[in-house]
């Protein structure tokens, strides 16, 4: 199964309403494809122009290391140095923090990710989760 536009609009769509509902900061959402590739993007209104790249850098690393983004920020501070070499070898488009969550079709296969920026690493990973399950399919946060 493969993540398709329609599938990454609503994703997109219930993470936002979910940070407009839950009062956080604006928001910006990237879903990416088990490849690493963008299918859409949106950053809300008051969001700074460079979310997309910390948006993408959360999902990316990811979808390089098939980790939840909270296993990602937990191996960063068990191993800040190996961490740093990873960002070199994805040419600094990896952020290890929350925020980058993983989605899984209903048989556990990786179907891309998706990253959340604008708020706490927590709330947004909570969006980014609200906006997964919306679209009917698996987080793995």
């Amino acid at each position: 199964m493969t993540l398709t536009l329609k599938k990454a609009r609503k994703i997109i769509s219930a993470a936002l309403a979910k940070g407009r509902e839950a009062g956080m900061k604006p928001l910006s959402v990237v879903v990416l494809d088990a490849g690493g590739h963008p299918i859409a993007f949106e950053r809300e209104d008051g969001a700074s122009p460079g979310r997309f790249q910390i948006a993408f850098g959360k999902a990316n690393g990811c979808i390089m290391l098939g980790l939840p983004g909270s296993a990602i920020q937990a191996r960063a501070d068990n191993q800040p140095y190996f961490v740093g070499a990873l960002n070199g070898l994805f040419d600094g488009a990896f952020v290890p923090v929350q925020g980058g969550v993983l989605v899984r079709d209903a048989k556990g296969a990786v179907m891309g990710a998706v990253g959340v920026t604008g708020d706490t690493s927590e709330n947004d990973a909570i969006a980014a989760v609200a906006g997964i399950e919306a679209a009917g399919l698996t987080a793995q946060a």
